[in-house]
């Protein structure tokens, strides 16, 4: 018999559409597998995959019905008996692969990493997959360093506002483009160079660029090709249109590489270091209810935040 107690709240959708198909529903409480935790979810991440999911545009999560969000923090309720890095209690935050718009979430222990203590879970959800996209960007596949000059675009994004601080913290020299509004923002985190698309030719004002993440996609893949140095380097964290093809990145003699920000609690745990020593902020643009959800992909859909989107749980 399911009590009110193994009962909890998700927001569910059962059709594709605008953020008013989303529907809070209450369910069974899901159990963790053997390598899984349970986790009570405090605070949870709203980001571009979940509205491009929610509209059909990218159907990440397959057919409805699907409860959408990748970023979660919380407190470990249960683990399963594989589980020896995390007790009931623990605070931690992750990335999942959907499920996390929900008071209560499993997922395998191995994608979590503990919370900092000094971070909220707040700041702790919106942190996750902005600094896994980040990290293998300009990290691992980069190699970001002093000597390198490394372009964001979309800079004052969730993944943006974080990769400009990674680069910067490894010593590269940052270009960012991003709204005029935005440009003391950005170089408050250590931008050196700033860009407003809307106003200038990015395409043309920048040269000799080591290595350029793209957050935006269509036109801006090919364009920032003449930014590059030979053998430069565009990356692209873009879950819709690319705007080119591997080919054609190669064919103008310069490297391509995607960044899948695939979970991992080993990579979370680095970058926890990081978010306690102030190296990386995360900046929150807005904190709604769970039952708020629609309003959060309606801010997130207009292209104008700045930092992270949350859902916060009761």
């Amino acid at each position: 018999m399911t009590t009110e107690q193994s009962r909890t709240l998700a927001m569910t959708q059962h059709r594709f559409g605008g953020p008013e198909v989303l529907e809070l529903e209450r369910r069974p409480r899901p159990r963790p597998a053997e390598d899984e935790i349970l986790l009570r979810v405090h605070a949870a991440g709203v980001g571009p995959a979940d509205w491009l999911a929610r509209s059909g545009a990218d159907p990440l999560y397959g057919e409805p019905p699907f409860t959408p969000g990748q970023d979660v923090s919380g407190v470990v309720e249960t683990a399963g008996p594989a589980v020896a890095r995390f007790r009931p209690g623990d605070e931690v935050f992750g990335r999942i692969e959907g499920g996390g718009h929900a008071l209560h979430v499993t997922a395998p222990a191995a994608h979590f990493a503990v919370k900092p203590a000094t971070l909220d879970h707040v700041h702790a959800a919106a942190a996750a997959t902005a600094a896994l996209i980040a990290w293998e960007a300009l990290i691992d596949i980069a190699a970001a360093g002093p000597g390198t000059r490394v372009l964001v675009h979309a800079a004052a994004s969730g993944p943006g506002h974080v990769a400009v601080q990674l680069a910067k913290a490894e010593g590269a020299y940052v270009i960012a483009t991003a709204r005029a509004d935005d440009h003391a923002f950005l170089r408050g985190l250590g931008a050196d160079e700033l860009i407003d698309p809307a106003a200038t030719d990015f395409a043309t004002a920048v040269h000799d660029v080591d290595a350029a993440l793209d957050l935006v996609g269509g036109d801006h893949g090919p364009r920032t090709l003449n930014t590059l140095r030979p053998n430069g380097l565009l990356i692209s964290a873009v879950p819709g249109d690319l705007g080119l093809s591997p080919e054609d990145v190669e064919a103008r003699g310069m490297r391509f590489a995607m960044v899948r920000a695939a979970p991992s609690g080993e990579r979370l745990a680095k970058i926890a270091a990081l978010l306690v020593n102030d190296r990386i902020r995360v900046h929150i643009e807005a904190a709604v209810p769970l039952a708020e959800a629609a309003k959060a992909h309606e801010l997130g859909e207009t292209g104008l935040g700045r930092g992270g989107l949350v859902l916060v749980m009761a």
